[in-house]
């Protein structure tokens, strides 16, 4: 009966991320991949954090205490943002509403995950962005000594220049940026897979420059801009990566810079423009 409900389970997963999602419901490549993320992390906090083997865990298993504990431990372990905390909510709702039409008997769990509420954010409006002064502060953390810093510096600085939003900084590629021109400029493709093109300073073109000569030498135009590597397989770098990294030099400028805030958001760079 365990091994049914398991197959259940993980069947289910598969259908609603290759099939529902793409096929019946025409969501984007973005879209599914944030409900895979998703998945992915709450698996994974069962099997690593709640010490559940994976061939163990059941519809039961995701119950409303589990859950509620997942969503606390992004934000205190994972520091996440708030509204990434009620997003990943609602893509594991949205799943457990497929897996009812697949299978009423998952209704039961279905109703428990409702009572877990959306959490309002008192603090998003506090701090809708950075003074110059603290932004210089936030931009002299990286260690530009190493392959990393330099990453994070252009990522920052881009993502300041365009006023782009975080998500269409990841899915940016090596052929969106166009630097060998009197006006250079960055190919932003926005939601709805809107396209616009943002003009970009010579300076940010430096950093480019500087960045692609240490992360894109095979010059592959189609390959992502921002990628982390894990076991030699190159993956487009993750909202998490970025929250990381801007919560480390936020710590570190907070110390020097009284001015900077005191939990650092992509939405900052953006509001400079």
């Amino acid at each position: 009966m365990g091994k049914k409900k398991d197959d259940k389970l993980f069947c289910l997963v598969r259908d609603f991320l290759t099939v529902y999602l793409p096929e019946q419901r025409c969501c984007s490549l973005n879209t599914v991949k944030s409900y895979r993320e998703t998945l992915n992390i709450l698996l994974d906090y069962v099997t690593k954090v709640k010490h559940v083997p994976l061939r163990q865990i059941t519809f039961a298993t995701l119950d409303y205490q589990l859950v509620s504990d997942f969503l606390d431990w992004l934000e205190k372990e994972r520091n996440c943002s708030i509204s990434t905390r009620n997003h990943r909510m609602s893509c594991i709702r949205s799943f457990f509403k497929y897996a009812v039409n697949m299978e009423p008997t998952v209704n039961a769990s279905l109703i428990d995950l409702g009572k877990i509420p959306v959490k309002k954010d008192m603090k998003s409006k506090v701090m809708e962005f950075m003074s110059e002064e603290a932004l210089q502060v936030v931009l002299a953390q990286p260690d530009t000594g190493t392959k990393n810093g330099i990453r994070n510096l252009f990522f920052m600085i881009l993502m300041y220049d365009t006023a782009a939003r975080n998500q269409e900084m990841l899915d940016l590629k090596v052929k969106d940026i166009v630097a060998n021109t009197k006006t250079p400029c960055v190919y932003l493709s926005g939601k709805g897979m809107k396209r616009r093109i943002v003009p970009i300073t010579l300076k940010t073109v430096q950093h480019f420059q500087r960045y692609i000569g240490l992360f894109q030498q095979e010059s592959n135009p189609d390959q992502l801009l921002f990628y982390t590597t894990n076991k030699g397989v190159k993956h487009q770098m993750s909202d998490d990566n970025v929250a990381r990294f801007l919560r480390q030099y936020g710590i570190a400028a907070k110390k020097s810079c009284k001015a900077v805030p005191e939990k650092i958001h992509p939405h900052m760079f953006r509001n400079q423009n």
